[in-house]
């Protein structure tokens, strides 16, 4: 592990200045390579999902684990689309000149080496080192042993497409072993790698947020709500309650809980609570709600701080604005929260005063992704306020460093 992160600074030295030209070309030729390769892909992601079977991997798992042809180009399109995106690095923003005549600006940078740990989806792979590439950084890439074969194998595309674009190989590393003690040198390349990444389950989060002796970009839970403000418009507030639950329900911007103005309860609530039934959605509701709605399992105080990732949703019925904010203060994580209103008093309101990474008005939660923000794509979601917050993109895999530019100035 120590060799590889020597490997990468070194490489990022290279990566840092080079052209967004010979950057995307990079990104082109690791899209055609995954192309030519799709066969050989299948081939590999098929003795992982083999051993996930002979391993007892669930039906969920596996999915995640799995790479259709659809995925496959999928990964290729998602690189075509960072190449195409405009290349941070290097942009000067702000540059002004000081009354001794210097002008003093801001110049984004890369971060340098960017570790990321992630579970399950082989399709990271690619994600990753498109992102990490197009934003001259290097990345060290260390998978689940669950997807080695196909991670390996998606490895080997990478490396081709660099070798085209004149790039070092070392530029984008994927960890070949599935040794776990991988994981626990890679957290304490202080030196070597600037910023981990860690992509998967609560469990794999808190440990790298508890041993990293490096800084981490991480959210550990995605608790989202939808609150329906008593001066919400009734067909939107299902329509989107609805949407930021079943869109889809295992991602950490699917909507947890929701809390309902206790004035407008008995005009949304039934309609909503027969078409969350229709979609296979458990209701668990507070005593309020428990008597509005029949055949509603009770909420315990462990269900508003649960993130379900799953057909359930826990519903609060609150007096109104301030004690919705308080419920998101205490049992919310910092992702993303919206409000259903037409008050604009209050959607200000609201928008100020919840301490969220994405805070939304009449919207679903589930836009809370970097394609949908226009990022193109996304390394993941930081509740974090340093480095990054929200989601990730290009922007958020660069810094910024002051430059001056003078003539001979000399400071008197």
């Amino acid at each position: 592990m120590r060799a590889i992160g020597q490997q990468a600074r070194a490489a990022a030295r290279v990566l840092a200045p080079a052209s967004t030209a010979k950057k995307d070309a990079a990104l082109l030729a690791i899209a055609e390579a995954i192309r030519v390769e799709a066969k050989q892909l299948r081939h590999a992601n098929e003795q992982d999902l083999q051993a996930g079977r002979d391993t007892g991997l669930g039906a969920a798992a596996l999915d995640r684990l799995e790479l259709t042809p659809e995925r496959i180009e999928s990964m290729a399109q998602g690189l075509e689309i960072i190449a195409s995106l405009p290349d941070p690095v290097g942009v000067i923003a702000d540059l002004t000149y000081r009354p001794s005549g210097i002008q003093v600006g801001r110049m984004r940078v890369p971060l340098g080496v960017i570790g990321i740990i992630y579970e399950s989806r082989p399709n990271v792979t690619a994600d990753a080192a498109g992102l990490c590439l197009k934003s001259g950084n290097a990345a060290i890439l260390r998978g689940g042993s669950e997807a080695i074969h196909s991670n390996r194998a998606i490895g080997r595309c990478l490396e081709r497409g660099l070798e085209v674009a004149g790039l070092p190989a070392s530029a984008i590393q994927v960890v070949q072993t599935t040794d776990r003690a991988a994981v626990g040198e890679l957290l304490k390349l202080q030196g070597y790698v600037d910023v981990l990444v860690p992509r998967g389950g609560k469990g794999l989060v808190e440990r790298v947020a508890r041993e990293s002796r490096i800084p981490v970009i991480k959210h550990l839970d995605g608790i989202c709500h939808v609150y329906i403000d008593d001066q919400a418009d009734r067909e939107k507030a299902i329509a989107v309650a609805y949407n930021a639950k079943t869109q889809r329900y295992g991602t950490c911007n699917t909507m947890e809980t929701l809390l309902v103005a206790q004035s407008i309860a008995a005009e949304v609530l039934p309609d909503l609570a027969a078409r969350y039934r229709e979609a296979g959605v458990e209701l668990r509701g507070c005593p309020k709600t428990q008597a509005l709605l029949e055949d509603i399992t009770p909420a315990t105080e462990a269900d508003w701080g649960t993130e379900y990732l799953a057909p359930i949703l826990s519903i609060r019925i609150v007096a109104g604005i301030d004690e919705a904010i308080s419920h998101i203060e205490a049992f919310g994580s910092q992702h993303t929260d919206a409000i259903i209103t037409e008050n604009l008093g209050r959607a200000r309101r609201f928008l100020t005063e919840v301490d969220s990474s994405s805070v939304m008005v009449n919207a679903s939660t589930r836009f809370a992704d970097g394609f949908e923000y226009g990022l193109g794509a996304e390394i993941g979601i930081s509740t974090d306020k340093l480095h990054a917050r929200g989601p990730v993109g290009l922007e958020g895999l660069t810094c910024q460093k002051f430059i001056v530019i003078g003539d001979g100035h000399i400071r008197g």
